[in-house]
C-alpha cells in the first residue's frame, strides 16, 4: 500500500470559477490544458465510473446480504478518486507520496474475484445485462470500466501513464463483471444468458 498522504487542504466555497469558460481546465500542477486533452478525457471517465460505482452502491445497501460487496465498491470509489488524481497530475509534478493505484489494489481485486467465482456455477454463455437492478448497474460500470481503460492505453501512447493504472483498470473491469454475478446468485435473481438463434418477440 502506498505511504499516507497529507490529508487534502480543500476549502470549497463556490464550485464555479469561470476559469473554463474558455474551454481550458487545470492540471493537479497548474498546467491549462483543453478540455478535450486526450489526459481530461481519461480522468474525466474515470470520474464518470465512479458516479455509476456509487449508483450500484446504493442499491446493493439496500439489500443486507450484499453489505460486503457494498462496502467493496465503496473502497473502489476511494481507489477510483486516487487513480483520477494521477491521471490528473503530469508525471514530472507526481508527489512520491500521492494517493495512487498499486499492486497491492490489483491483487485484492484478483483475490476478491477468485473467492467470487468458487461461489459460482460455471458460465456456459454470454451474459446479458439484466436480471435485476444491481446487475444492470455493475454492467454499466463495466463497460464504463472498459472505456477508461481504452483511453488510458491510447493516452500511454502520447504520455507516460503509470503500469499500475492500466492493469487496475483491467482487473476492475473484470471483477465488476464477476460481482454482477456474484450478486445476482446471492439476491436469487436469475441471469439472462445470450441466446444467439433467439428471435425477437
Amino acid at each position: 500500500m502506498a505511504e499516507t498522504f497529507d490529508q487534502p487542504r480543500l476549502a470549497i466555497n463556490r464550485v464555479y470559477t469561470r476559469r473554463g469558460d474558455t474551454g481550458e481546465t487545470s492540471l493537479v500542477g497548474g498546467q491549462r490544458t483543453p478540455k478535450d486533452d486526450p489526459r481530461i478525457d481519461c480522468y474525466g471517465v474515470v470520474d464518470e465510473l465512479n458516479a455509476f460505482t456509487g449508483a450500484a452502491r446504493q442499491t446493493a445497501e439496500e439489500h443486507p446480504a450484499l453489505s460486503d460487496l457494498a462496502a467493496k465498491l465503496k473502497r473502489v470509489q476511494h481507489e477510483l478518486f486516487n487513480l483520477g488524481s494521477i491521471l490528473a497530475t503530469l508525471p514530472e509534478d507526481v508527489h512520491p507520496r500521492q494517493p495512487r493505484v498499486t499492486a497491492a489494489e490489483i491483487e485484492r481485486l484478483e483475490h476478491e474475484m477468485d473467492e467470487a467465482i468458487a461461489e459460482l456455477p460455471p458460465l456456459r454463455s454470454f451474459v446479458l445485462p439484466g436480471g435485476s437492478r444491481l446487475n444492470a448497474e455493475l454492467h454499466i460500470c463495466r463497460t464504463v470500466c472498459r472505456r477508461a481503460e481504452r483511453l488510458a492505453v491510447s493516452l500511454s501512447r502520447r504520455q507516460e501513464v503509470d503500469g499500475d493504472t492500466l492493469k487496475y483498470l483491467n482487473r476492475l473491469s473484470d471483477a465488476f463483471f464477476v460481482w454482477s454475478r456474484w450478486a445476482s446468485r446471492i439476491a436469487g435473481t436469475p441471469e439472462t444468458l445470450w441466446e444467439p438463434n433467439q428471435e425477437s418477440k
